[in-house]
């Protein structure tokens, strides 16, 4: 019964952490404990009701009441505190959540029905939105650094990131490659800063519905999860046009059976944002192989590496 009760309340789990984000609070608290009333002061929210908020998430060990109505940092809240958790928190707390309340069994993205565009466009609209979404994409950069290692660099190609966001994994794989060069390509609304790119890295706007610019070797890190077979199909058909020597992708590759697995829900959350979805191996080798792609190995941390055929 407990398991039950823990899942259905999932929503107001997700929401409460989402207004903690939003009101700044584990950053309020990086520099050790402080009273519900200073924390309200700070960013215009009712005490009471914030001290609701913060004493329900304490009680599954995000933030800890140190003290009656003093609240401190746990190892899990101050994760909040760097490489965009708290804009994921935010996206997941406001925008998805009301877009996941209205997921159905149609098979439709249920974010258009709900925010009234589809979820790129409603981004582009929406500025602070998509600096948001962009920081939380670059969450997580260090894990998909190391994912990549383990592909054999030859050490002197260009490697282009297909919607590679602000650039932040190209980035630091070439502080750690001299001899390489880099492309980040996608939209162009990005929200970059490309004074810090240097001089072995450019930015190029475009869409990959299109064209994307020719290299040695095009990396994607979790962009074909976003669309439906026939949209992943055109994004593998440019690339295949614009193809060097191999493609690199970063996804998750859905297990059988019943064991947990993150990918399995976040299947869930690419039908609702955009119709995407995670695929298992099968799905990956099929889609692969009708977009002109030779599937060449599938590393169990979820790198997918293909030759033009």
């Amino acid at each position: 019964m407990t398991d039950l009760w823990d899942a259905l309340r999932g929503g107001l789990l997700t929401r409460a952490l989402g207004l903690a984000a939003d009101h700044d609070v584990a950053r309020a608290l990086a520099d050790g404990p402080r009273s519900v009333d200073e924390l309200a002061a700070q960013s215009g929210a009712d005490p009471g009701t914030l001290y609701r908020i913060l004493r329900a998430l304490a009680s599954d060990g995000i933030f800890e009441e140190v003290e009656p109505r003093v609240f401190a940092n746990t190892e899990t809240s101050a994760l909040l505190t760097e490489d965009g958790w708290d804009d994921f928190a935010h996206l997941f707390g406001s925008s998805w959540l009301g877009a996941i309340t209205a997921l159905d069994a149609s098979g439709e993205a249920s974010f258009p029905r709900v925010h009234g565009d589809e979820f790129w466009s409603w981004l582009k609209a929406h500025p602070e939105e998509r600096a948001a979404f962009d920081r939380a994409m670059a969450q997580g950069w260090q894990r998909r650094l190391e994912r990549v290692e383990g592909v054999g660099w030859r050490g002197d190609e260009t490697v282009v990131d297909v919607g590679g966001g602000n650039g932040s994994f190209l980035l630091h794989f070439l502080e750690l490659h001299p001899e390489m060069r880099g492309i980040v390509f996608d939209l162009p609304e990005t929200v970059r800063d490309e004074s810090e790119f240097g001089d072995r890295c450019v930015f190029v706007e475009g869409s990959f519905f299109e064209s994307v610019p020719r290299g040695d070797v095009h990396v994607l890190g979790t962009i074909i999860h976003d669309w439906d077979d026939e949209s992943a199909l055109r994004i593998l058909r440019t690339i295949r046009a614009s193809a060097g020597e191999r493609l690199v992708l970063i996804e998750a590759v859905i297990q059988p059976g019943n064991e947990p697995q993150g990918a399995k829900w976040l299947d869930l959350l690419m039908l609702v944002i955009s119709a995407g979805r995670e695929r298992s191996e099968e799905q990956w080798r099929e889609l692969l192989a009708d977009s002109g792609w030779e599937p060449v190995l599938f590393r169990e941390n979820g790198v997918i590496e293909a030759r033009p055929c």
